[in-house]
């Protein structure tokens, strides 16, 4: 094209974003002007390749695109953009475009999948241990070989500090009777534990369950399940969202989204992290899940199927609420502890892949 036309090119690309401009009332919505266009939009996965281009609505010369989620570049390579993308789940993919001297941004909502169908796994019982029946169990950790506990229920809401090898009960405090206790979690030498719905959540000094202060939600729903990774606070809330709360200030900083290579999946409840993995008992399920930290992609469920007919039915049991909750993970022994809501046992279990 000689120096004239493509001038005259220029001009006419001008005169049309113009007419195109008033014609909307003067309203630069970038969205009016142009819109992504994806190949295929469902079960997008992460690390996948798909044809992208920018549909121009006004006859608009775009001179270059750049594609993001989450403010990271997204490699491009002959038309396609590979979906690099360090979480999973809800996103926005954006694109940057330049025009002549001008530029605009836009997004288009997609859904981001594991690359991989969870592996399934199963569990061997080494070890089981008196419980006490009248615990509505909702969380479960270890800190220097002691068991530390939470229970539920308005009334009956406690934090304790138990034996396990005996049951017994070593120190309890119970929670105001307006409040239903939650998960808990021990770092830095201090105890965390959530409420269901009050929006409240405390802190303890471990060693004598001295309350030294309390603490609020932000943005998270609710208080479900906790545990930490010794840096930061994982927290559960009732959907599909794990919050990572600063340990100091108890700010939530963002969240990974648990995910499938299907679906995205909200059961997440009780927690406990080992070696990068969230191991998430599923809300009212004889299952747990075994979910990446850092991505939210669910690797591995964990089928307990049968564990529960190992329980003795007692005065506070509920058939429809007394189920498997509470894993905690000990780590000198390389073993899960786990038990349920008003079940008479804990059981110490090897978790294995099913053959």
């Amino acid at each position: 094209m000689n120096p004239i036309a493509k001038s005259m090119f220029k001009l006419l690309s001008i005169f049309s974003f113009l007419a195109f401009f008033l014609g909307c009332g003067g309203d630069a919505d970038p969205s009016k002007l142009f819109s992504i266009q994806l190949e295929n939009k469902s079960k997008l996965q992460q690390d996948q390749e798909i044809g992208v281009a920018i549909k121009s609505k006004a006859d608009i010369a775009v001179d270059k695109v750049q594609y993001f989620i989450d403010g990271q570049e997204l490699p491009m390579k002959n038309g396609k953009i590979k979906l690099a993308s360090q979480t999973l789940g809800d996103k926005t993919l954006v694109a940057k475009i330049t025009y002549g001297d001008e530029s605009a941004e836009i997004g288009t909502k997609i859904r981001l999948h594991s690359p991989n169908a969870p592996e399934i796994y199963t569990y061997e019982i080494i070890n089981t241990y008196p419980h006490d029946p009248k615990a509505y169990t909702q969380g479960l950790e270890f800190y220097q070989d002691i068991l530390y506990e939470s229970t539920g229920k308005k009334g009956a809401s406690t934090v304790r500090k138990v034996d396990f090898e005996t049951g017994e009960i070593l120190q309890q405090v119970n929670l105001d009777n307006s409040v239903f206790g939650e998960g808990i979690t021990i770092v830095d030498n201090k105890l965390y534990q959530l409420t269901w719905q009050s929006g409240i959540g405390y802190v303890y000094d471990p060693a004598n369950l001295e309350k030294l202060r309390n603490f609020t939600y932000g943005n998270s729903r609710e208080g479900w399940g906790l545990c930490n990774d010794g840096e930061k606070i994982f927290k559960s809330d009732g959907t599909e969202k794990i919050w990572f709360l600063d340990p100091y200030t108890l700010d939530e900083q963002g969240y990974i989204q648990t995910v499938t290579d299907k679906s995205i999946f909200n059961k997440a409840n009780e927690l406990e992290y080992v070696d990068g993995k969230i191991y998430a008992n599923v809300y009212q399920r004889e299952s747990m899940m075994i979910i990446d930290a850092n991505s939210g992609a669910i690797e591995g469920v964990i089928n307990f199927g049968g564990l529960k007919g190992k329980v003795k039915k007692g005065p506070e049991w509920d058939d429809t609420n007394s189920v498997l909750n509470g894993v905690a993970y000990h780590k000198d022994r390389g073993t899960f502890f786990v038990t349920g809501k008003n079940w008479d046992k804990l059981f110490e279990v090897q978790i294995r892949k099913k053959e």
